[in-house]
């Protein structure tokens, strides 16, 4: 079965407008046909040391690792982080090759790729554009669900891949197709793992809201909550949807707090 084979499914999207949209099968199942064999931790440390590349054993390190990650799925090494980086950066640039290398085919553009680091307190630029030919990171507020945060403390509780959880969801994602909704321009996102397998019957995107700003920030405290979308600052949203576009990664969960 090809990677670009889809079904169209109806649902109600969180501008409450009911749309066909593309939903994609278990990408990770179908592309297991067209990569090579996995490879686990182990393996993947023995070659590297054959090798002379011992800083690998850094890039899969559980300090940095996407928690549902299963060491089985890895595919391919990741080149370590290039000089120059901060250790944040550093980090990040680890946690996307890695996630990439899992991935394989499943994510064709491979250039950029988006970090929602919910491990952080939503007062803080904590979704990161990674660069990986520039070696460029570019850091911005974004909003987690209102129901990972019941009390609305600022800081993410919990995950939920439950339809009407209005929960934040952990996993990769790919992007998807753009749309105009309630929020004006959006961007669809296809969930990859079991953790966000949901993405698009609950119409998690990316979006603009008013809720979120430096300005909201500076006089809430944090930032507003979304309905488990990823929601930006209506002035960092545009960017950042032009700059993912279609086909690109996007990890959500705990990372570097």
């Amino acid at each position: 079965m090809s990677l670009r084979t889809f079904k169209v499914v109806q649902k109600r999207n969180e501008c409450n407008e009911r749309e066909p949209v593309l939903a994609g099968a278990n990408l990770l199942r179908m592309a297991a046909s067209c990569r090579s064999a996995p490879i686990s931790r182990r393996a993947l440390l023995v070659r590297s040391r054959a090798a002379g590349v011992i800083a690998l054993a850094a890039l899969v390190r559980p300090s940095i690792a996407a928690p549902w990650m299963d060491d089985a799925t890895l595919t391919e090494p990741a080149p370590p982080a290039p000089p120059g980086l901060s250790l944040v950066q550093s980090r990040l640039w680890s946690l996307a090759q890695a996630e990439l290398g899992r991935l394989g085919p499943v994510i064709p553009m491979r250039d950029v790729v988006a970090v929602a680091d919910f491990g952080a307190h939503s007062s803080q630029r904590r979704f990161h554009l990674i660069n990986l030919p520039e070696r460029q990171v570019s850091s911005f507020l974004v909003a987690h669900g209102r129901g990972s945060d019941p009390e609305h403390s600022g800081l993410l509780q919990f995950f939920s891949n439950e339809v009407d959880s209005n929960a934040s969801s952990e996993g990769a994602y790919r992007t998807g197709e753009f749309y105009v909704g309630k929020y004006g321009r959006s961007l669809r996102l296809d969930g990859l793992d079991r953790s966000n397998s949901n993405a698009l019957a609950r119409a998690i995107v990316v979006h603009a809201a008013d809720y979120v700003s430096e300005a909201v920030v500076a006089r809430e405290g944090k930032s507003g909550l979304s309905e488990g979308c990823f929601a930006f600052d209506e002035d960092d949203a545009e960017l950042i949807m032009r700059t993912l576009g279609q086909d690109r990664l996007l990890l959500s969960g705990r990372f570097l707090s």
